[in-house]
């Protein structure tokens, strides 16, 4: 894995910082704007695939809609590490009740063997949190690259893909002017906000190996 400069460094920091400092009403309403922009975005719709993750402190927090969702039919999952030195993870179904276990970075994932586990071409669309973007579609995340790894594929110029989508969540606020992408990292395909779904544009690039 390479490690960050010490200007990414401060930069997470300082985003890590501001979203927390968003004030607990204004969040909530953020929270109900942003799933209202997905299901009109078409990801929550009866019968989909879509794999989303359970919300650490100060991540865009999707639970509020992921019930309801769930029980008008579309098929949720969550992301599950399985190990840390190969910065691997894979996507399990949750449960409509929510239930999750804590893994050894205190992240709730999603319970349940390996027979279950989807790769992310079955998916319709890939939730993804961040820290930061543009508008081009480069995220900046916590840094330990689990998300590029595991879409590496669709960095490969011979390949058209359709699907998953990538759709990041983010309050508006985490909205960068750039951000220089890496060979590895993946672009998103929108990014949603409580103020607007923004469609992204990102030149190919070949693929690399993700840190």
């Amino acid at each position: 894995m390479v490690q960050p400069s010490p200007d990414v460094r401060a930069l997470r920091q300082r985003l890590r910082r501001l979203r927390r400092s968003i004030p607990a009403a204004e969040r909530a309403a953020a929270h109900r704007a942003i799933l209202l922009r997905l299901r009109r975005l078409n990801v929550l719709r009866p019968g989909a695939r879509v794999a989303v993750y359970v919300a650490m402190p100060g991540e865009v927090d999707l639970a509020g809609g992921l019930a309801p969702a769930a029980l008008a039919g579309v098929r949720l999952y969550a992301p599950r590490i399985v190990s840390r030195r190969r910065l691997a993870m894979n996507f399990l179904p949750l449960a409509v009740d929510g239930r999750t276990a804590v893994n050894w970075f205190g992240i709730a994932e999603p319970t349940g063997g390996p027979a279950a586990r989807r790769p992310p071409l079955a998916f319709d669309t890939v939730v993804v949190p961040l820290l930061g973007f543009d508008r081009r579609g480069v995220r900046l995340g916590m840094g330990a690259g689990y998300y590029d790894r595991m879409l590496r594929r669709r960095l490969d110029p011979a390949r058209d893909f359709r699907r998953p989508r990538l759709v990041g969540v983010a309050y508006a606020c985490q909205e960068l002017p750039s951000i220089d992408a890496a060979p590895w990292d993946v672009p998103l395909d929108y990014v949603v906000t409580e103020s607007e779904t923004i469609r992204c544009r990102f030149p190919s690039t070949a693929a690399a190996s993700p840190r």
